[in-house]
């Protein structure tokens, strides 16, 4: 069996008197995509922390490709590049020059940096624009060299956190094709995202964390079909009538609707069969809805009934990684460098 690209036992992440992880365990296989996704404050971020070196666990174990997160930090960070939310480049430099500067900063060989930078513009389809300054580059352009700025050191690891932010949908699948590509040439993508839609296209795995723990491990299809293969939607004109109605349903269906102001959202496994049988119900207590709505289950659908909300309305609480270490935490070796490659 091939080794695990990254493998979590056991993990755990104390705040003072906060705990941030709680016994995560999941495994990435090599030449994939894998979703980590989860509400803000759920614990995805520490994880990530940890797995990038930047923090400490305070129990269990993190490895990537084999090599321990704590006991071999350094080396952990030459496997792992980095693509974070917003573009990280330098806009007054040139795309080509933007990835040179990654090259030389990641220590790569001397004869390779002009090649290597020459041949990723190629690949994101920036060799036209690669002597212009990036202040001139569209949002997507942008994203497109961020990407590759990460992959200049050649990782096998890379870690895209909401890689398509702020685009617009063409542009938002130029950069989908770009990424299962990276995967089918053996690289492994670890995905962080807030639009379920890239999970469900770009994953061939995801992992759910809520509360510092994992609550669903699967692929996005097996999600999806344990929760229904349609999702009805009502509009209830009401807040107050939505609540009546999603107690009604809930009793009848044995399941907990999803309610969102007033619009009520339940699963079927059965097609129209349990549709007619609710509109009967409410139509007895008076709570015929406004309109009726029946489409293709979802994996936000999944994230709703998993966690309680939608990724649009996540709760109030932060992640604590997301403002640094606590102050009694114990750092790592150093500063992960901004793209991977050696310290």
């Amino acid at each position: 069996m091939a080794q695990a690209a990254i493998r979590v036992v056991g993990l755990s992440k104390r705040f003072g008197a906060v705990r941030a992880l709680d016994e995560v365990d999941f495994e990435v296989p090599p030449g994939s995509v894998f979703g980590l996704l989860g509400p803000n404050g759920a614990g995805k971020s520490t994880a990530i922390r940890i797995l990038t070196t930047i923090l400490r666990p305070s129990g269990g174990h993190a490895e990537v490709l084999g090599h321990d997160v704590v006991r071999e930090a350094a080396a952990v960070r030459r496997l792992i590049g980095l693509a974070g939310q917003y573009a990280a480049v330098d806009p007054n430099l040139t795309g080509r020059e933007n990835l040179r500067l990654i090259g030389h900063l990641t220590h790569g060989p001397r004869s390779r940096i002009r090649p290597r930078a020459a041949a990723l513009l190629d690949r994101f389809g920036l060799a036209d624009a690669g002597d212009r300054p990036v202040r001139t580059y569209s949002g997507g352009m942008r994203r497109r060299l961020d990407v590759a700025a990460a992959l200049v050191p050649e990782p096998p690891v890379l870690r895209l956190d909401e890689p398509t932010t702020g685009l617009d949908p063409h542009s938002r699948n130029d950069l989908w094709d770009m990424i299962r590509e990276l995967v089918s040439d053996g690289t492994t993508v670890l995905l962080t995202t807030q639009y379920l839609e890239e999970a469900d296209k770009l994953a061939e795995r995801v992992v759910v964390i809520d509360d510092g723990r994992v609550i669903a491990d699967d692929a996005p299809s097996v999600l999806k079909a344990r929760l229904g293969n349609t999702v009805v939607e009502l509009d209830m004109a009401e807040p107050s009538r939505a609540e009546r109605a999603a107690a009604l349903i809930g009793a009848g269906l044995a399941q907990t609707p999803g309610v969102e102001g007033s619009r009520v959202d339940f699963a079927s496994h059965n097609g129209s069969g349990p549709l007619i049988d609710v509109l009967h119900l409410l139509e007895d207590h008076d709570l015929v809805p406004r309109t009726v709505a029946v489409r293709e289950s979802s994996l936000d659908d999944v994230f709703l009934a998993l966690t309680g909300h939608r990724t649009g309305n996540p709760p109030a609480q932060d992640d604590p990684a997301q403002d640094g270490p606590a102050p009694d935490d114990t750092a790592p070796e150093g500063p992960a460098p901004p793209r991977g490659g050696p310290p």
